[in-house]
């Protein structure tokens, strides 16, 4: 093995593996505190700030939208530019912003100050993919479910321990205390976490990445502040529409572009398209929980069901649900390990469900608030586990980041929606009570059961997630046969065929990176072609969608035979085994056959050459044209699956003959037996 290579794995190996999994879970842990470290301190700043407290609100909306826009865009660079890398950067735009908000003494810089710090949310999504990189495959499920778990472990810490902080050193002791444990975090991190040498390659889409970034501000601006400003004020009909005219443009450009900041075919295949929306109606399940609770605990005994109490101890009463996420993250991923990840999603939602429903008639005491509040939060960790095993079993694994950041932005939408739903109806529905105007109990109780009826939903959508065929190399457990037995059943190398293959890196436990180009016959690339590599035994261990260069990357459990199988619309698809072993560059797949529509023109009863073949659609448009050669063939690309018109003119002819065809995916005959009045013949 070169030196290079060896040395990659002793220092891979030199890391233990419960050192990686604390720093990178302490590291979600931190950066998820600054979601709720404000919190305790809203009531307080508008005199502290000399502000209202509507212009308060901005210290958590520009959190919530930095996080939004960064998460994506830095899991896509962590992808391309190393996973390591973007977390150092994530924690140290954190440190940042808490700086400037520690020295900051106005609200304009506060906010410039807490905008920084929601960059560092993104560091969650990409330390998920470092697990699936570096851990032993038997440890990656349970790390990857704590992992998910911290979101909301940060979230219900930061409640008490800003509100003690606050009380005792003052509010800017909370952003000293996040520079520091942020410094550590960056010391450690570069310390003990290895970089990931799983990277794709080509050029970052800066233009997708603006146009994401203007509409998903411009959405989240909008459900965030609707409240506010009112549903049908201009500002908020104006962000709506900004929104929905740069997606508009943004899928489109997402599509034809080489290297797309999200890719949207991958992420509108079946599992990744329902996790997500199973995730979205998770995110929003769980923060009715969030908002919820400590409201309640904070109401004025007058309410009726109010219980008094100060924001620090309300705070305190949050404690055992961030605790109840991390003692339930392993028992998700043993559920995850012997039922499967989408098992494991349903039996969280439900339990989300049924928690909230017992939280309909759990308030007269505080023990009874705090039992509810802790089974919805067993509900989110165990749900919150198997999100990630299930994006990732159904992406590449060089997309492993991006696919996770996506998955991470759609559970912020959820919750962004949350806080406005739950918004309107805490202030929708209101009693008088003397000079105080309160939130009645059938207002938490509606928030109650609108959060069931999401986790409902995440029920159904999850109950189609299709199941898994096999164990995923998500959860890091691929089939692999021992040496010497593979090496019985194997062919004997000299007869198998030499498919497109450049194994650049031995990674840890044996992983090799396999880079290729999918061409044509004549050598041009074949864009968006998909490559599906399985071991001998029939056990997936990867697949790669072509960019519009044709370039694939493949992560594959070992060196060795697998079988390679390719395919792209137009084209038969192929099938070989093939040899991939380190030191071998540069060998292309090749898709040969091109499918088309094809056949012969007659007119008079001889050929009729240089007839003009017009392909339409029932609908007007114009697909594409041909003429046939002097034997009167004609061949032209097959589109797809559909009803066409097929229409044939003989040259100098005044008639034409046509008629409605329906194409397959597979290559089809048409003939034109006669013009211009022949019938039209399929074959």
């Amino acid at each position: 093995m070169p030196a290079h290579l060896q040395s990659t794995k002793t220092i891979t190996a030199r890391r233990p593996t419960w050192l990686i999994v604390t720093i990178l879970c302490l590291s979600g842990t931190v950066v998820s505190l600054q979601q709720t470290l404000m919190v305790p301190l809203l009531p307080d700043f508008p005199k502290i700030l000399h502000t209202t407290p509507d212009d308060v609100s901005w210290l958590v909306t520009a959190t919530l939208l930095t996080a939004a826009v960064a998460t994506p865009i830095v899991s896509k660079m962590a992808d391309m530019y190393g996973k390591r890398r973007m977390m150092i950067v994530a924690m140290v735009t954190m440190v940042i912003g808490s700086v400037i908000c520690a020295v900051g003494e106005s609200f304009g810089w506060l906010v410039v100050g807490r905008a920084f710090q929601g960059l560092a949310a993104s560091l969650i999504p990409v330390g998920i993919s470092i697990l699936r990189d570096e851990l032993p495959k038997e440890r990656v499920a349970s790390a990857v479910a704590l992992m998910s778990a911290t979101l909301g472990i940060g979230s219900a810490l930061g409640l008490p321990l800003s509100g003690l902080i606050y009380q005792g050193l003052g509010w800017e002791a909370i952003f000293w205390l996040s520079t520091a444990v942020g410094v550590l975090m960056i010391i450690a991190v570069l310390s003990v976490v290895p970089e990931s040498e799983l990277r794709t390659h080509g050029r970052f889409d800066y233009l997708g990445a603006v146009l994401l970034s203007i509409a998903l501000t411009a959405l989240l601006l909008a459900i965030s502040k609707g409240g506010h400003w009112g549903w049908s004020s201009e500002p908020v009909i104006l962000l709506f529409i900004t929104a929905v005219v740069f997606l508009a443009a943004w899928v489109p450009y997402e599509l034809r572009v080489s290297q797309p900041m999200v890719d949207l075919r991958t992420s509108s295949r079946r599992p990744v398209l329902l996790t997500n929306l199973a995730s979205l109606l998770v995110g929003f399940s769980m923060y009715a929980n969030m908002l919820a609770t400590t409201q309640q605990l904070q109401l004025p005994e007058i309410s009726g069901f109010g219980f008094g109490l100060a924001v620090t101890v309300a705070g305190l009463c949050m404690v055992p649900s961030g605790l109840a996420m991390v003692a339930f993250a392993p028992i998700s991923a043993g559920l995850t390990k012997r039922f499967g990840a989408k098992t494991t999603l349903i039996v969280g939602a439900a339990v989300l469900a049924l928690s909230y429903v017992a939280r309909v008639f759990l308030t007269g005491q505080v023990w009874m608030v705090i039992l509810g509040a802790t089974a919805v939060s067993v509900g989110t960790a165990i749900a919150y586990a198997a999100m990630p095993t299930l994006i990732m079993r159904a992406v590449p694994i060089t997309e492993t980041a991006s696919a996770n950041g996506l998955n991470s932005l759609l559970r912020a939408v959820g919750t962004s929606t949350a806080s406005a739903a739950i918004a309107a109806i805490l202030t929708g529905l209101v009693a008088q009570h003397g000079e105080l105007t309160l939130p009645t109990l059938s207002a938490f109780t509606t928030v109650f059961w609108v959060a069931a009826v999401a986790a409902l939903a995440a029920i159904g959508v999850a109950v189609f997630i299709p199941a898994a065929q096999s164990v995923s190399t998500a959860t890091g457990a691929i089939k692999l046969v021992p040496g010497a037995e593979q090496q019985d059943k194997r062919p004997s190398t000299a007869a198998l065929p030499k498919l497109a293959a450049e194994p650049e890196l031995q990674l840890a436990d044996d992983e090799i990176v396999v880079r290729g180009t999918v061409l044509s016959s004549v050598g041009k690339a074949v864009r968006n072609a998909v490559v599906t590599a399985l071991d001998l035994d029939g056990e997936p261990a990867d697949w790669s969608r072509a960019d519009n260069e044709g370039r694939y990357t493949l992560v594959l459990p070992g060196a060795g035979h697998y079988l390679v199988i390719s395919s792209a619309d137009g084209w038969a698809p192929s099938s070989a085994v093939a040899d991939f072993a380190a030191g071998e560059r540069d060998r292309k797949i090749l898709l040969k056959e091109r499918l088309a529509l094809s056949g012969t023109v007659r007119s008079a009863g001889q050929p009729a050459a240089r007839a003009l073949l017009t392909l339409t659609k029932p609908t007007g448009e114009f697909v594409c044209s041909v003429r046939s050669d002097q034997q009167g063939g004609y061949q032209m690309p097959l589109p797809q699956t559909g009803r066409y018109i097929l229409s044939g003119l003989a040259e100098g002819a005044t008639e034409a003959s046509a008629q409605q065809v329906f194409l397959s995916s597979q290559a089809s005959v048409l003939n034109f037996d006669e013009l211009p009045a022949a019938e039209l013949v399929r074959s």
